[in-house]
């Protein structure tokens, strides 16, 4: 089945301590894998290349459980490969998270009483860069605790030179193929950030406001809009019905007056309009609204900005100067002196977009930017999932991929920050425009007259590059050719549109329709136990480095595994940490007791002829373990495959196998050394299974156990197609007699390991050999003298009759079993008497009948099981 790494005897259980303590363990054993390269993927290896690169976390960032869930599942995918004998890369870096960063150094800088413009652009940005050496990158470091195997000999960062060298690349060719464009259009704007922001960075959330309806025109030539942004009304020009709406025949096409000005607007007539909302009319402000934006493109309105970038009026008036929201209370106190509010609703609820970093009220805005047409882009990568050249899992995550590829806008990719890549492109002195390519010289000096465009480039815009411009694009190296395509990107389902369609629209692009990746894995959302969504606001967020040091990585990391079932969010409670340190100390005991009692890896395993029907029952789980395993790894089942290994591992292995062996092991001989065999062999294969999830404590009792170097450059099990159907047959035999019979004692009030004279007839069954433990696992001792048969169990084709008389006290569990009873029967009395009413079932709610029928159901099975435990129970 496996290929030991080293075939030594095993070391003494002692060098195990009795318990498990991850503080002592995990530090040193990382630091002791990375030094010895184990995570370093060669280029020049003859064996196949599997490629993951990690999403890249923001610079300014620190691990949060999102971080940690998903990095779990990435280190389990490339730790399996590399045991299955791929050149595995798991490749790490960071974002350089424009907007973020930028933001920590202002933030900095005001602490000083200073702004960014005090220090100019070269300055600043030299500032930013020592944050970064002294601040930035303090989740690689949470990475390391959390046991991720990335090469971090390859690690990148967005603006080191290779990557801008590939940023600066890709933005000539698209450039040069007339893929991007300078235009002026609406965008999200930070009135506090000044920049243009992408539609990620916008927060929606709920604000209370206010609700206005004013009338525009004058008598019969009139019309009434209804707005939530006054103050916009400024900026109008045009008002728009729906083009079949009768109430405003006459007045299409014609002029009506603006208030609280000297221009006149005229109504035009367009579809977008929804005449059932409303009033059937809405004001148009094309350079404030992106609806508004789209109408006035159609019939070829006027746009007139009335704020500038800090949101400040600017229009001629009792406005001007006034910021946007006191404008907004200015513009209707005025529009109600002069009668022309018709309806006000406040507070009025809707949602308002805020700034992901300041909280900012994000302000629509037109204004000149820089833009990729995306259409042949787009559509190449829908192409790619169309034809099966990407795999979406799950399957059904498809049609969100392709609702946003199939309707994607062209990609606003400039920003108004200094941090970042900057655009390559030049202005003239005679109006020229040039854009750079990376091996270029500008085409002159700004004496000359020639000055760099100010902006710089979206984050997504270089994290687009990520799977190919991390290996070494545009040059082609020998990372690019082992490592390209990447064969899995594993991210949440919220980013798709974000940053998976980028990467599939430029790696498309730039490698000549290569994918960027074969297999794009979608998950869900990390919750609080309760499904609730994680929140500073709640007061329900976790630190994941705190659930570290209390329980230790691995516990942490088997928890997420386990609730991570593709496309849908993963609920996570302490308790269930807890749950899965409980799990990890088992592992730790049980190898501990496989130690002494002699288990070995030494010597191929016994004949089968050999074995006993445990352990053939055990190794035949075993293998078709692998077998499941496998199929759950193939098709990115991690909850399923994390939950068939620790039923696995603590149900079969621990609690069956290892107590089924005891007295084979007490007994020694040649049974005892074929069972220690097999249960080292259990072992091995068990902690090698379970590695790529939990990869402390596996590799630290692997290397216990067998003497191997490492489990991080260990062999993945293979299923040696060993089946055995009788055996497995034979142990539920022993597991039926086993668990029938502790339930008996549970209800007679037996405490775990009160021992009971009992006689066991197994003539004539599979039973028989294992009637010594079955014994021990049930505490029952041998009949004895004067042994009286005072309950009779039948049970998969045996019997075990117990001997309670001086164990239990008959009279008195009768007595508070018969009360039992009398309750149960009162309550299915009851239940039935009002189910038979007639009257009661006429006016009852179906919630209060159906709670009724069931206090019936669970009445007759209470009188069940009642009744059968008095039929137990020994003769008075």
């Amino acid at each position: 089945m496996t290929e030991n790494a080293q075939q030594q005897p095993p070391a003494p259980a002692t060098d195990l301590p009795t318990q498990y303590a991850p503080a002592d363990v995990e530090g040193t054993l990382y630091e002791r894998w990375v030094e010895r390269g184990y995570f370093a993927a060669d280029a020049k290896s003859d064996k196949p290349a599997y490629t993951i690169v990690i999403p890249p976390p923001n610079v300014t960032g620190s691990l949060h459980l999102g971080h940690a869930f998903q990095h779990t599942l990435m280190d389990a995918l490339t730790r399996r490969k590399r045991m299955q004998g791929y050149e595995s890369l798991w490749l790490p870096g960071m974002d350089h998270a424009g907007i973020a960063t930028q933001n920590k150094v202002e933030q900095q800088l005001a602490e000083e009483g200073k702004s960014r413009h005090d220090l100019g652009r070269e300055e600043f940005v030299e500032r930013v860069w020592q944050w970064k050496e002294e601040y930035g990158g303090k989740i690689l470091g949470q990475m390391r605790r959390l046991g991720d195997g990335v090469d971090w000999d390859r690690e990148r960062f967005t603006m080191d030179e290779g990557l801008s060298k590939a940023v600066q690349t890709i933005f000539k060719r698209l450039y040069d193929d007339e893929l991007i464009y300078r235009a002026e259009r609406i965008i999200n704007w930070c009135p506090r950030c000044l920049t243009a922001i992408s539609d990620i960075e916008v927060e929606h959330q709920e604000d209370a406001g206010e609700l206005v309806s004013i009338r525009y025109g004058e008598g019969e030539d009139s019309l009434v809009v209804a707005t939530t942004r006054a103050e916009t009304m400024l900026g109008d020009t045009a008002v728009a019905v729906h083009p079949d709406d009768e109430r405003y025949q006459h007045l299409i096409g014609k002029l009506i007056k603006l208030p609280l000005t000297d221009r006149s607007i005229p109504v035009v007539a367009d579809t977008h309009v929804d005449p059932e909302f409303g009033t059937g009319a809405v004001k148009v402000t094309p350079a404030h609204d992106p609806n508004d934006f789209a109408i006035g493109q159609r019939h070829d309105l006027p746009s007139m900005t009335i704020m500038d970038e800090h949101g400040v009026i600017t229009v001629h008036g009792p406005f001007l100067g006034q910021d946007r929201f006191e404008a907004r209370s200015a513009v209707v106190g005025a529009l109600r002196s002069q009668g022309r509010i018709v309806a006000e609703k406040r507070p009025y609820t809707h949602s308002v977009g805020h700034c992901s970093r300041c909280k900012t009220t994000v302000e629509p805005r037109l204004s000149m930017q820089w833009w990729v047409k995306v259409g042949p882009l787009a559509q190449a990568a829908g192409d790619a999932v169309r034809d099966g050249r990407v795999k979406i899992h799950p399957e059904d995550m498809s049609k969100r991929y392709f609702d946003w590829v199939d309707n994607m806008y062209d990609w606003c990719i400039s920003r108004q920050l200094w941090w970042g890549h900057r655009i390559p492109v030049w202005y003239g002195p005679n109006g020229e425009t040039v854009c750079v390519g990376p091996d270029e010289q500008p085409p002159g000096t700004e004496a000359e007259g020639w000055t760099q465009d100010t902006d710089v480039l979206d984050t997504w815009f270089s994290s687009g590059l990520w799977p190919f411009s991390t290996l070494g694009w545009p040059e082609q190296t020998e990372d690019l050719r082992k490592f390209y395509s990447t064969d899995v990107l594993l991210t949440g389902h919220d980013i798709i549109f974000f940053w998976v369609a980028r990467m599939m629209m430029f790696g498309l692009y730039a490698m000549d329709g290569e994918v960027p990746f074969k297999t794009i894995a979608l998950t869900g959302l990390v919750r609080d136990e309760r499904g609730k969504k994680m929140s500073k606001s709640f007061g329900n967020v976790v630190d994941p480095l705190d659930w570290m040091d209390k329980y230790g990585s691995d516990a942490l990391r088997f928890t997420l595994a386990r609730g991570a079932n593709p496309g849908t969010d993963v609920p996570i409670g302490e308790d269930w940490v807890q749950a899965s340190r409980n799990f990890a100390n088992k592992i730790w005991n049980a190898t501990r007791f496989a130690l002494m009692n002699g288990a070995t890896v030494a010597g191929p395993l016994p004949e089968a002829s050999k074995l006993s029907a445990t352990d053939r029952w055990i190794l035949a789980r075993l293998n078709e373990t692998v077998e499941q395993v496998d199929a759950y790894y193939e098709d990115f089942q991690f909850a399923k495959l994390s939950d068939a290994l620790f039923h696995f591992a603590w149900d079969e292995v621990f609690d069956w196998y290892v107590e089924l062996s005891k007295t084979t092991f007490q007994a020694g001989g040649e049974a005892a050394e074929v069972s220690q065999r097999v249960l080292g062999e259990v072992l091995d294969v068990t902690l090698r299974l379970l590695h790529p999830v939990i990869p402390f404590v596996t590799d630290t009792l692997w290397t216990t156990l067998t003497g191997g170097e490492s489990l991080v450059i260990a062999d993945w099990p293979k299923d040696s197609g060993f089946r055995d159907d009788a055996a497995e047959r034979e142990i539920e035999l022993v597991q039926q007699v086993v668990t029938e019979v502790r339930r008996f004692r549970a209800d007679q009030g037996l405490q775990p390991g009160q021992r009971v004279p009992a006689r066991l007839t197994l003539d004539g069954t599979v039973l028989a050999p294992h009637e010594a433990a079955i014994r021990q696992l049930l505490r029952l001792q041998p009949e004895g003298e004067g042994f009286s048969a005072t309950a009779t169990l039948p049970v998969a084709g045996a019997e075990v009759a117990l001997d309670l008389s001086g164990v239990i006290d008959v009279a008195a569990e009768r007595k508070r079993l018969a009360k039992d009873l009398a309750a149960a029967e009162k309550e299915k009395a009851q239940a039935t008497a009002k189910l038979g009413n007639e009257a009661f079932l006429a006016k009852a709610p179906d919630q209060v009948v159906d709670k009724i029928r069931g206090r019936l159901t669970k009445a007759d099975e209470d009188i069940a099981r009642i009744a059968a435990q008095l039929e137990r129970l020994p003769k008075a």
